[in-house]
């Protein structure tokens, strides 16, 4: 056997998220039956982060334990024959003993799309419809807050389990308006549950007027799980892209 590392996107809007579960299927689920089928055993996959429900991914990587006599390649087109048209395995290749999807990452790039075009019927699953535009120039200066190492126990879950770490670091926000879509893109070592969503949804706030640009500064201060009260639909936040070093 070896380690494979798997590049993959999605289509979240069908699925309870990337975790398998008992009650609704998990992106998980889909794929170890998928290879399930190939090695005619169970086979466990390893995700470097859980996405929820109707999130989802350009750039998710996983990892799992290839048998000798099939080649990464080979993984690719058998799973993108297995699997359905709304998951797809973009690249896979044989890594080192050591290599681990999550453990090994260094860092990861989130995306959440909003669109001003309300009357477009496609577009709800796939990005958060706003009622009208908002000040771009006030949340850009806004997060400059966010960025840095910091306690981000203000933006996420309040069922994040209490053994993981709330200190990251975020390297780089942008929001920008391109077309008929605001985009907003995060960089950084690792987020917390609903972190992008709730930063994104503070952040909307701002651009609507509703709070002052240092309510961000001090919400994050705060380090309290009930300080900020905004969470941005998740249907607009991509994974784009998972880090590695060398």
């Amino acid at each position: 056997m070896y380690v494979v590392k798997a590049v993959m996107a999605y289509d979240g809007s069908n699925y309870a998220g990337w975790q398998k579960q008992t009650n609704a299927t998990g992106i998980q689920e889909i794929v170890e039956k998928a290879l399930e089928t190939i090695h005619h055993e169970k086979t466990e996959v390893t995700a470097s982060g859980r996405t929820d429900a109707k999130v989802h991914a350009y750039g998710q990587v996983i990892h799992f334990h290839g048998r000798d006599g099939i080649d990464p390649q080979q993984y690719q087109r058998a799973l993108n024959g297995i699997l359905p048209l709304d998951i797809r395995i973009l690249s896979c290749e044989k890594m080192p003993d050591d290599f681990h999807a999550r453990f090994s990452a260094k860092g990861k790039q989130y995306r959440y799309v909003c669109s001003y075009d309300e009357s477009d019927p496609f577009i709800y699953k796939y990005k958060n419809v706003l009622k009208g535009h908002v000040d771009i120039e006030a949340m850009r200066t806004a997060s400059q807050y966010l960025l840095g190492t910091h306690d981000y126990t203000s933006f996420s879950s309040h069922k994040i389990d209490p053994r993981k770490p709330r200190v990251k670091t975020i390297s780089r926000i942008t929001i920008d308006e391109k077309e008929n879509d605001l985009v907003f893109e995060f960089t950084g070592t690792g987020f917390l549950r609903y972190q992008i969503r709730m930063m994104t949804g503070a952040l909307l706030a701002v651009g609507r007027g509703r709070i002052a640009l240092s309510a961000i500064k001090e919400m994050l201060e705060a380090r309290d799980k009930h300080a900020c009260p905004y969470n941005a639909a998740p249907q607009g936040l991509y994974l784009m892209e998972v880090y590695y070093g060398h």
